[in-house]
């Protein structure tokens, strides 16, 4: 049986992780083991280690986290057909996902398991470090676009569907969320419209968006609403600190489907250095009122997204089997944002995790395993 070790987060609002021996668990049916070469780090990660208490309350440390992985298949479950040892694959590590919520399943450590409906083949073109950045970006995204009860758009398909006519808002573009929602509406049939700094207007543009914004113009809103004069609406994608408020104000002024799909989280910001659970929790449910109320006047519908939600309908298989598998070997996906490695091993998650809360742009910060 391989030796294991895994970077554990010992208790909320401690760091570093301790990076020790971990047991090695043997696949379940519709599981697969894989040893880790690449993992990405992603906000959720040291939000987990500074704020998990607040939100992710069913995590017993010590835990380990990690959501994004890419390696080779060391062992098959039963009822495995998708898979067979030695493949190179990425997947979506579900271990703080509350229906699976085990170490086991984390993609901090050597030797991760995945559920199969959760990870693709990876071609061989195509290096560890590149297919790491896709898994938790792609399903976060999918979640938006896909899920019946959110956007409910058609599902990409390869080759590209006729166009249908209508266009995606994303509010946010560059981000890994975002980069992902431009690609797979694009793939699905959608025009998308899109926000990012100026500098990334390029990146956006050539993962498949139609026109690019700076969100930071102060005419952003008046922009976007002129762009979609001619359009209609599929709706739109919120990524970002005022995402919401914004995509609000545009849909409320255009034809077609009026709902936002809202991935970031309200959160005070300067963070608050006293009483910091109880200011937290005031702001979080003021703003989520606050953003209710406007919807509702505006006529439009929102929802918060859960990233990992498609593990449990028909939105994993469609993007990890159906969808992604095929977009890689033809070289139609990018992996985007672009891997930023900033160093191998374990030991390197903590530091990877600090870099990635200072923030980055079109960036993913990637640690080799």
């Amino acid at each position: 049986m391989p030796s294991n070790k895994a970077a554990y987060l010992e208790k909320v609002h401690v760091s570093p992780f301790q990076v020790r021996d971990a047991p090695y668990t043997s696949p379940g049916p519709k599981e697969i083991v894989i040893r880790n070469r690449a993992v990405a780090i992603n906000p959720i990660d040291w939000i987990l280690q500074d704020k998990g208490d607040l939100t992710f309350t069913w995590i017993k440390h010590p835990f380990v986290l990690g959501s994004d992985t890419a390696g080779e298949v060391v062992e098959v479950g039963s009822g495995i057909t998708r898979f067979q040892v030695g493949d190179r694959v990425c997947g979506l590590a579900l271990a703080t996902d509350k229906h699976y919520n085990r170490s086991a399943e984390g993609a901090f450590q050597l030797y991760t398991i995945l559920q199969d409906n959760m990870a693709s083949p990876v071609p061989a073109t195509m290096s560890y470090e590149e297919a790491s950045v896709i898994p938790l970006g792609l399903s976060t995204a999918a979640c938006a676009l896909f899920q019946r009860d959110v956007l409910g758009l058609q599902h990409p398909k390869v080759p590209t569907p006729q166009p249908t006519g209508k266009t995606l808002l994303v509010w946010g573009g560059s981000t890994s969320v975002g980069c992902n929602a431009i690609q797979l509406a694009v793939a699905a049939g959608y025009d998308v419209i899109t926000t990012s700094s100026p500098r990334n207007f390029e990146l956006v543009k050539k993962l498949g968006a139609t026109e690019a914004f700076d969100y930071n113009s102060p005419t952003v809103v008046n922009d976007i609403v002129k762009a979609f004069e001619g359009r209609t609406s599929a709706g739109a994608l919120a990524l970002g600190k005022g995402s919401a408020d914004a995509c609000i104000d545009i849909l409320s002024r255009c034809k077609g489907d009026k709902f936002v799909a809202m991935a970031t989280f309200p959160l005070p910001d300067p963070e608050p250095t006293r009483l910091v659970l109880l200011q937290t929790i005031i702001y979080f449910v003021s703003a989520n009122i606050r953003l209710s109320i406007k919807s509702a006047l505006k006529g439009i519908k929102t929802k918060f997204i859960n990233g990992s939600d498609l593990a449990q309908n028909e939105v994993g298989k469609a993007m990890f089997e159906d969808f992604l598998p095929h977009a890689l070997a033809n070289n139609s996906y990018i992996c985007a944002p672009e891997p930023q490695v900033f160093g191998s091993g374990l030991e390197m998650l903590q530091a990877a995790c600090d870099l990635q809360k200072k923030g980055v742009s079109a960036k993913k910060i990637v640690v080799t395993l």
